[in-house]
């Protein structure tokens, strides 16, 4: 991958150790200086950049292999209370397949990417109904403790509307809360049928009798 500078023809990407999916809320602390000036720049152009999981490398230092297809994260809220710490909020947008990358002078990614059509709007069937009840046991048990511990000041982790009724936002939500590997969330964020995304979840809560 050769050095070059950077161009708004290309996607600044932020490979970091986990997996972003359409509409999930991803909270981020950035402290390097690169990474501060990428957001800043994205804030100025009100652009998201893309996440993608690390398939090889670290999250600082040398530039890290990231895998194939990541998630665009468009940033809702930030703040510094500390200087040269930057909290900031964002929310999933559209998945992207890499075509090709470049590593700037500072050892930041940018990618050539194509967009990946979005799932397919689609109702929770009636198979899946059970994973949509105990997602929302999970949801309104998280939204009372973190009201109960943080009152006014808290905010639920979790992107609104919830749509319960949706397969792949059903889906979506799941595949994030699920104690399974990397590797495993990458794959179930690279399939392009909502159903099936869903399918895998369901059998996997009854596996281990969660439903």
């Amino acid at each position: 991958m050769p050095t070059m500078r950077a161009d708004d023809s290309w996607l600044p990407l932020f490979p970091l150790k986990t997996v972003l999916f359409p509409e999930g809320v991803l909270p981020l602390k950035v402290f390097e200086a690169r990474y501060i000036d990428m957001v800043r720049e994205c804030m100025r152009r009100d652009a998201p950049f893309g996440v993608v999981q690390i398939k090889a490398g670290q999250e600082v230092g040398m530039a890290a292999e990231p895998e194939s297809v990541g998630c665009l994260a468009h940033i809702s809220s930030w703040d510094m209370e500390v200087p040269g710490v930057m909290m900031l909020r964002t929310l999933g947008g559209e998945r992207f397949r890499i075509l090709e990358t470049r590593v700037l002078t500072d050892q930041r990614l940018e990618a050539q990417v194509d967009m990946i059509a979005p799932d397919e709007p689609a109702s929770v069937s009636d198979v899946h109904v059970a994973c949509a009840t105990a997602l929302k046991l999970v949801i309104d048990d998280v939204n009372a403790k973190g009201r109960a511990q943080q009152d006014e000041a808290f905010i639920s982790p979790f992107s609104q509307p919830v749509r319960l009724d949706s397969a792949s936002w059903v889906a979506n939500r799941w595949c994030e809360l699920l104690p399974i590997t990397l590797k495993a969330r990458q794959k179930l964020l690279e399939l392009d049928d909502a159903q099936i995304r869903l399918s895998i979840v369901h059998q996997y809560l009854q596996q281990h009798q969660i439903l």
